[in-house]
């Protein structure tokens, strides 16, 4: 009789080690994503970079991200968990101190792109770790621990970035990763043991479909991070991109039939639960990423708030998180996977539908409980796709099925963000041409409104012609910072619908089955 998963073995201390290890590179790397946000206006005047050239910064450790992280597998295989690791940490602070000492954009785009490439392997490796080093029923406590990482990870970064930049200086936004990375390097050197390199993964790599995912997946992050600020298919760039994108994901798909280990394995979503969770942390990934947006550009925009107010707003949502913590775990262990993410999709999704109702007048106060049950539905729902879907596959395939699980949740920020550059773009010119409508200039309370201001701007400045176009011009602003308020009140109506177009793939969500620990890989069920 084999044995269950409660009669296996606690893990070890040095299981523990690399377990803490991969959560602080994860923290890192997820920090990265975001804290650059709050400095980018300091950043762009130090190296000389115009607002668009600035994306780029955020865009260049998106791009490289994204390529990494189905990389991290096959990388692992090849090098070594252990030296893999190393070899990340280490580039990545290297890449950090070149990006706090960048004078110029080059330097700086350049630094940026490391970052991600090796910080990438960081967040997928870490979720390998608990699956294979942990025993089943201690891996809720893992997951616990690498779900609210990955999930505050983007949430404080413009905390700490804000912060750090208006009390000290932009460059530590960077600096602040050395002292990380020199504790994550020295518990991974206690905490992970040493392995051999397989050449024989280099010799038999799929090389069509590393060449196809780099080439499809780097074009594609771009096309939906600049779409938008180079009016899509208007823009010669755009048009190249995309179909270089196409080429690439034919490519890859192609490898698929014709290698014996595909680079990124899609066969794994022939499991329906794993395919389950994968959708589904797309759509929660496209909803976190676009409230990231879209509640800044409003307190911002709308509330006139600095980047360090906004970043602390956002930061309410982390605060369940930390309630939450001590019992998380053994509602992962005990609880219905399914009723789990049910209740966090629908805390999520309601968190979404309080926000429709805004005002010019709405402000960060207005958002405080919103944002509190908005964690709580971040972390029911993330927390059990995350152990999902390294759970539902066999240990061997842990490190491919980490690798394409993260590259969905980032797909699904990116989709989501372009989406929603095109939606409030769009929604703001129709709500301008209505209001423009109602507003018209023979009527007695415009007319009054624009009197009165005409003669607030003589009394400062008094020139009378420059009054009235002062007013006008007041009144332009006015009707466009409500087409704005009506927008983003939408956007969170349209995350919320999203959410809840969910809730039928619960149905084929399963518990991990339980797997003996003697049980050889290719006995997990798919």
């Amino acid at each position: 009789m084999s044995r269950t998963p409660h009669d296996e073995p606690n893990a070890s201390t040095l299981d523990w080690l690399a377990v803490i290890a991969g959560a602080l590179g994860a923290l890192i790397a997820s920090l990265d994503i975001s804290i650059t946000n709050s400095a980018l206006p300091q950043i762009q005047g130090e190296v000389g970079a115009s607002g668009t050239e600035g994306t780029w910064i955020s865009t260049g450790y998106l791009v490289s991200e994204v390529v990494m992280i189905p990389l991290s597998a096959w990388l692992s295989r090849l090098l070594g968990m252990r030296k893999l690791l190393l070899t990340c940490a280490i580039l990545f602070t290297v890449f950090s101190i070149m990006c706090g000492l960048s004078h110029t954009l080059t330097a700086m785009i350049l630094g940026r792109v490391g970052q991600g490439f090796f910080g990438g392997a960081l967040i997928p490796t870490a979720q390998t770790i608990v699956r294979t080093r942990l025993p089943r029923h201690q891996m809720p406590i893992g997951m616990t621990l690498f779900g609210l990482i990955v999930l505050l990870g983007p949430l404080l970064g413009p905390v700490i970035g804000g912060t750090l930049t208006e009390h000290v200086s932009w460059q530590w936004c960077f600096f602040i990763n050395i002292p990380v990375a020199f504790a994550l390097v020295s518990l991974l050197m206690l905490g992970l043991p040493p392995e051999k390199a397989d050449m024989h993964e280099l010799v038999n790599a799929d090389w069509l479909g590393i060449i196809g995912m780099s080439v499809g997946l780097s074009c594609l992050t771009i096309v939906l991070e600049e779409g938008q600020r180079e009016q899509w298919f208007d823009s010669h760039l755009i048009r190249n991109l995309t179909v270089a994108s196409i080429v690439g994901l034919i490519a890859m798909g192609i490898s698929q039939f014709t290698s014996r280990r595909p680079i990124i394995k899609l066969s794994l979503m022939r499991n329906r639960s794993y395919a389950g969770a994968t959708i589904i942390v797309v759509c929660v990934g496209m909803v976190i990423y676009g409230i990231l947006y879209v509640l800044p550009q409003f307190l911002a925009g709308i509330s006139g708030y600095n980047a360090e107010q906004s970043g602390w707003i956002l930061a309410l949502s982390g605060l369940p998180a930390f309630g939450l913590m001590p019992v998380l775990p053994r509602l992962l262990g005990k609880a219905d996977i399914r009723v789990l993410v049910l209740i966090g999709l629908l805390a999520f999704a309601i968190s979404c539908f309080v926000d429709v109702h805004l005002t010019p007048d709405s402000a960060g106060g207005d958002f405080v409980f919103s944002q509190l049950l908005r964690g709580v539905g971040q972390i029911f729902s993330f927390m059990p796709l995350n152990q999902i879907s390294v759970g539902s596959v066999s240990r061997a395939d842990a490190a491919d099925a980490a690798g394409l699980f993260n590259m969905a949740r980032n797909l699904g920020g990116s989709f989501g963000l372009a989406l929603l550059g095109v939606f409030i773009d769009r929604r703001v010119e129709l709500h301008a041409d209505v209001i423009r409508e109602t507003v018209r200039a023979n009527s007695a309370l415009v007319q009054d409104r624009l009197a009165s201001q005409a003669a607030l701007f003589a009394g400062n400045n008094g020139d009378t012609v420059l009054a009235q176009g002062q007013a006008l011009a007041s009144l332009a602003g006015q009707i466009h910072r409500q087409a704005m308020v009506i927008t983003y009140s939408e956007c969170f109506w349209v995350l919320g619908v999203c959410l809840f177009l969910m809730l039928p793939l619960l149905l084929i969500l399963r518990a991990p089955a339980a797997q003996p620990p003697g049980a050889r890989p290719a006995e997990a069920a798919h």
